[in-house]
């Protein structure tokens, strides 16, 4: 797959895989920052993407800045169609703060193929195994 990038600063580096098979394109901070506990801020990228038609770009966390730091990205949804900057908005659940320096890794995008729904409203959805089961429905163990 082909995917078109315009740098829109001259100083960024541009989004890549860390490793032959990876899923995520690492997005890289041109800022430094610390986000204080429950505070969230969007980080602008430096680059646009040129999607082909039939894909989507989505923002997930890097594991080493979510799981070990408690910092998650939010929303993060880019269509094909979409031309601007691409950013990505961090939250800060931890109780601590967390410092960002310019350069360093803190989300991926990941690239998928999406399927467009034709959506067809109904009296009845019809039966299945699972039925209306939610949270515990398949047991605790």
């Amino acid at each position: 797959m082909h995917v078109k990038i315009k740098k829109l600063r001259d100083d960024i580096v541009l989004p890549s895989y860390a490793h032959p098979g990876d899923v995520g394109l690492d997005v890289r901070s041109l800022e430094d920052y610390t986000l204080q506990p429950g505070e969230k801020k969007i980080f602008m990228s430096g680059f646009a993407l040129g999607l082909p038609d039939g894909y989507g770009a989505f923002i997930w966390d890097k594991s080493s800045v979510g799981a070990v730091a408690g910092v998650k990205t939010l929303g993060g949804v880019f269509d094909a169609g979409f031309r601007g900057e691409y950013n990505v908005c961090l939250i800060n659940l931890s109780s601590d703060p967390f410092s960002i320096k310019v350069g360093q890794k803190i989300a991926q995008i990941v690239i998928m193929p999406i399927v467009r729904a034709t959506i067809e409203e109904v009296s009845e959805l019809g039966e299945s195994s699972r039925g209306e089961g939610g949270f515990g429905s398949t047991g605790t163990h």
